[in-house]
């Protein structure tokens, strides 16, 4: 397959993923803003970070929730908004349309419609929840059409990889900020302890499975230890890991990829996770987002600008 199209594939991936991503993380934080009062200190700018707003999170700290969710949910020009992402993942999808099943194109553009006429309600708190639980419905809708009527070729390999890669991001960044940072200050958010880790969890879909096989009251330690290391739940690092090395194994001239990829894969499974402290949980976050990141350049590097590797030689 061309490499332009593989790439539009691959980003086709990242955005939709990025898309159910950012509504529910803005979904759960607004329920978590209702059972927490302001003098704990959690509020938008948390959210704005996890989501790559960090240089707009001291603008916000004086802007109204309203402003702020404008920005998350319907500002075209913040190519981190909810608006934003589902157009990305349309223009790729449109672009790739020839090898994407009719009936995922469809719902694709019916998505984007959705997002275009509905999202400037959702930043009123009265229908936020239920336009935000659609988009989510929406995305996973697509994505198992997708898995049940696409070949599981080249194209669908680069669709999932794009897709764990943006999933395992996204982990990274709620473990860094809606973890990590808050805990910092264990004193004031001591009585809130169990209403934040159920928030963390919820962000990234994980409350039910949690307690399906954790079976234990949520503890700090047991959640970073599922979300880092669980094989078997979907949104876990580990698990995003272990699929992005079944595709790149299905590749050609994957095999390098695959190999520096193993090793960042038994680096987590390894991980003590329960005996990290906060610099410590900070340090590995860091090192997980930079492997991504190499990643991310050396699979362009090796399928999406190969002409560029030859000019170079």
């Amino acid at each position: 397959m061309l490499s332009r199209v593989a790439e539009r594939v691959y980003w086709a991936g990242r955005y939709l993923e990025r898309t159910e991503d950012s509504a529910r993380l803005i979904d759960v934080h607004s329920q978590l803003l209702l059972d927490l009062p302001p003098a704990v200190g959690v509020g938008w700018p948390q959210a704005m970070t996890i989501m790559g707003l960090s240089d707009a999170v001291s603008r916000s700290a004086a802007a109204s929730e309203r402003d702020t969710l404008k920005r998350l949910l319907t500002d075209e020009s913040c190519t981190s908004s909810v608006i934003a992402t589902v157009a990305l993942a349309r223009e790729n999808f449109r672009t790739t349309r020839d090898i994407v099943p009719s009936e995922a194109w469809q719902c694709v553009n019916e998505l984007h419609l959705f997002a275009r006429s509905q999202l400037r309600w959702a930043v009123g708190q009265r229908r936020r929840h239920d336009i935000l639980s659609e988009v989510v419905a929406r995305v996973q809708q697509i994505r198992g059409i997708l898995h049940d009527t696409m070949s599981h070729g080249p194209a669908f390999h680069f669709l999932r990889i794009g897709t764990a890669l943006e999933r395992a991001d996204m982990c990274t960044r709620i473990i860094d900020v809606a973890v990590a940072s808050l805990l910092q200050r264990a004193e004031p958010l001591q009585r809130y302890d169990n209403t934040l880790w159920m928030s963390t969890l919820k962000s990234l879909s994980a409350y039910q499975m949690y307690r399906q096989y954790v079976r234990r009251r949520i503890r700090g330690p047991d959640v970073l230890a599922f979300l880092f290391q669980d094989a078997e739940f979907p949104r876990s690092i580990r698990h995003c890991l272990l699929e992005i090395e079944q595709c790149l194994e299905r590749l050609p001239n994957g095999g390098a990829l695959t190999k520096k990829l193993y090793v960042v894969t038994k680096s987590v499974t390894n991980l003590e996770v329960r005996k990290l402290d906060i610099a410590a949980l900070h340090a590995e976050v860091d090192r997980l987002q930079v492997a991504l990141a190499d990643l991310n350049t050396q699979m362009s590097e090796a399928w999406f600008r190969p002409e560029d590797d030859s000019r170079k030689k």
